[in-house]
């Protein structure tokens, strides 16, 4: 047998191995009594999220700078895909929150969602947050699925976020003061109503998909992958298309949206940041580099940091494993387990884009995941403002990045 056929094999023996681990996993903590079934769920959501992300490379970052620098639209009209498919899905779900909230002109707010106060903290959070993206290759998201693929600027880059979150909790008493305590909570239901609210973010879904496919240059000669015979209809064939191939960028942005919807209705929405957010918090105040006293912050809506006693293995931190787990399983039964040596100018851009990833996310209250996905398909206002401000910073730091020469 010759040695490349015996590594895949062995690899997607050790896939398999991997998956059901975290079936186990799951399982066991359902049953646990000191954890239980909403662990259960975590784990094993993570995991989903982990699978799509590998398989369709959904990644917030890629699909803009593709867009950016190549009018390749295709991955920028996938990431519209799973905000569209998050605004339709809320058509089910607004029935839900018309249930939790059946008058949101009161201005009572849907338990859990990921709401965040409405101010100019999110267009600073959102700049840093995209020129972060730019440095590190990746959002925070991205990057702990592309540990499970090997990546060694990954660990770099959470590095970063770490040291980026403890800045940001520094930073946290001037923000609160002055802009987080000022700006309003925006609930797009509130006045407009739920129909209507989700008329509106259709109608912009639709636009920025019609600008973006206006201004797509595909690529000449552009290699595609080969399709199967009609007639090939074999289980292997099937089982290649599932786990070797690569997705389309559409069909992981849909299946990434109803994931998000279904998390929403079964337990919090999705997002990746807090458990890094709640261990750098913690390791600061270890060595006193924060603050004993942050106003405010565990009262918000968002990726919370906040330590609870007892908690091992919060929630998040059984999301983000399970999404790291199912990922190398992912990448190594498709073969693309790669790690590489990287310079160390990416290094370094890794760690400096890692720092502004964790600020952003840390003054935002969330990532592209949290604020942005999550914050958008509850009809959330500063889920937008994050959104737009992502594509700026995005914008200029490929800029600063080109002038380096990286």
């Amino acid at each position: 047998m010759p040695a490349a056929t015996a590594v895949r094999i062995s690899s997607r023996s050790l896939a398999l191995l991997l998956l059901a681990a975290l079936v186990v996993a799951g399982l066991r903590l359902h049953v646990s009594e000191a954890y239980g079934r909403a662990a259960s769920w975590a784990l094993l959501s993570g995991a989903v999220f982990g699978f799509l992300l590998q398989r369709s490379r959904f990644c917030f970052y890629c699909g803009i700078r593709e867009f950016i620098e190549e009018r390749d639209a295709r991955p920028v009209l996938g990431l519209l895909a799973a905000l569209a498919a998050l605004a339709a899905g809320t058509v089910g779900y607004a029935v839900v929150l018309g249930a939790w909230v059946p008058f949101p002109e009161a201005g009572h707010f849907p338990p859990r969602a990921h709401l965040g106060p409405a101010g100019w903290h999110l267009l600073v959070g959102g700049l840093t947050f995209g020129s972060g993206m730019a440095f590190s290759g990746s959002c925070l998201s991205a990057h702990f699925y592309r540990l499970g693929e090997g990546s060694v600027l990954a660990p770099f880059a959470i590095v970063g976020a770490a040291a980026g979150f403890i800045l940001g909790f520094n930073a946290w008493e001037f923000f609160y003061l002055r802009a987080v305590t000022e700006a309003p909570t925006l609930w797009l239901p509130k006045n407009l109503g739920y129909a209507g609210s989700l008329a509106l973010q259709l109608a912009l879904l639709a636009a920025l998909a019609f600008w973006v496919w206006k201004r797509h240059r595909p690529a000449s000669g552009a290699a595609t992958l080969p399709s199967p015979h009609a007639s090939d209809r074999s289980l292997a064939t099937l089982a290649r298309a599932i786990f070797v191939t690569r997705w389309p960028h559409w069909i992981g942005g849909l299946a990434i949206g109803l994931l998000g919807a279904v998390a929403y209705l079964r337990a919090t929405p999705l997002g990746v940041t807090a458990e890094l957010g709640r261990l750098s918090r913690k390791l600061g105040a270890h060595f006193s580099l924060t603050p004993d006293t942050l106003p405010g912050l565990d009262a918000l809506a968002g990726c919370a940091t906040a330590d609870r006693a007892g908690d091992t293995l919060t929630p998040n931190a059984l999301f983000v494993i399970g999404l790291i787990i199912a990922a190398l399983a992912s990448g190594l039964a498709a073969g693309q387990f790669t790690p590489e040596r990287p310079s160390w100018q990416r290094v370094l851009l890794a760690l400096l884009g890692g720092v502004l990833l964790g600020f952003g996310s840390m003054i935002s209250l969330g990532c592209t995941v949290g604020t942005l996905l999550s914050g958008i398909q509850v009809f959330a206002v500063s889920g937008w403002i994050f959104a737009a401000a992502l594509v700026v910073g995005i914008y200029g730091g490929l800029k600063i990045r080109r002038s380096l020469g990286q």
